[in-house]
């Protein structure tokens, strides 16, 4: 790119030189020259990334969000393109900036040609708290979050185009909106998903939305992902999972691929080298975002 821009530059400064000497040698009288229209080269680079504020009705707030747009996205030849979204969620103590300034998502986003929409989750484990009117995730995140993108953003709104993922909290948070709505998302996956919450009762603050653990043992157990399995159809929805092997979430990933197996519904699980951290999530995402690719462009 900035070999790319010093050609842009030293382009244009020629150009300039030639107009210079062209407008000295002409007669008093001559016709103002018009300035011929700007190249895709000679614009000024646009970010592509930004934050908005987006209002939850539901939660009475505003919730942010870093919403990255490709490359293409700004090329006047392509002002009627219309492009894919994956949302990519946070995990527990994290926010809607930790993919930002983490992973590359301004090439992934262009090298894929795809929106990619990291919302702010807060500790909510994105499911609607029974318990917290300030913590409905599941349906900021379904309705509100994707009615906003698609009337905003130049998107396909339509579930075949439209993919969820995430880390730790973010991955148990995307398997729970995509299974239960997947009308909204075709496709889905998990990194080092916490996916089974009832085995840690007291960790990352989730007593806070579903109330303590002993006295509410079947409200855990409807809020723990793994659980809905029984409830998916095979083929319905593109599914990635994966984690380290040196993962604490390792069990319960493994125990949620072999209850997948067992109902039969197809799905990508790998488990590589690695540990609960950015090294490995950040990696990992190159291989969800191929994934996703490929689940867009099938037939």
């Amino acid at each position: 790119m900035k070999l790319y821009m010093k050609f842009s530059l030293l382009f244009a400064c020629m150009s300039l030189t030639l107009s210079a000497m062209a407008c000295s040698n002409a007669p008093k009288n001559a016709p103002t020259p018009v300035a011929a229209p700007q190249t895709i080269e000679q614009m000024e680079e646009q970010p592509q990334a930004e934050v908005v504020a987006i209002k939850s009705a539901k939660m009475g707030r505003e919730i942010n969000a870093t919403i990255v747009v490709p490359e293409q996205y700004f090329d006047p030849d392509l002002q009627e393109e219309q492009f894919p979204v994956v949302y990519l969620l946070h995990g527990a103590d994290g926010s809607y900036r930790d993919w930002p300034n983490k992973a590359d998502l301004d090439d992934l986003a262009s090298e894929y040609g795809v929106l990619i929409v990291c919302p702010d989750g807060q500790d909510s484990w994105y499911f609607d708290s029974p318990i917290d009117p300030k913590m409905q995730f599941e349906t900021f995140i379904t309705q509100e979050l994707v009615d906003y993108v698609d009337s905003h953003y130049r998107t396909i709104p339509d579930r075949k185009f439209r993919a969820i993922t995430g880390l730790s909290m973010g991955g148990h948070g995307a398997l729970w909106c995509a299974w239960r709505h997947p009308d909204v998302f075709g496709a889905c996956g998990a990194m080092s998903g916490g996916v089974d919450i009832s085995q840690f009762p007291d960790r990352w603050n989730i007593q806070k939305r579903l109330g303590a653990y002993a006295e509410n043992k079947q409200r855990w157990a409807d809020h723990s992902v793994i659980n809905l399995v029984p409830t998916l159809k095979n083929g319905q929805q593109a599914i990635i999972i994966d984690d380290g092997a040196e993962d604490f979430f390792y069990k319960v990933n493994c125990e949620l691929h072999d209850a997948l197996l067992k109902h039969k519904i197809n799905h990508d699980f790998t488990i590589r080298p690695g540990n609960h951290s950015w090294t490995y999530w950040v990696n990992s995402l190159d291989y969800h975002m191929l994934f996703f690719a490929k689940h867009f462009a099938s037939e």
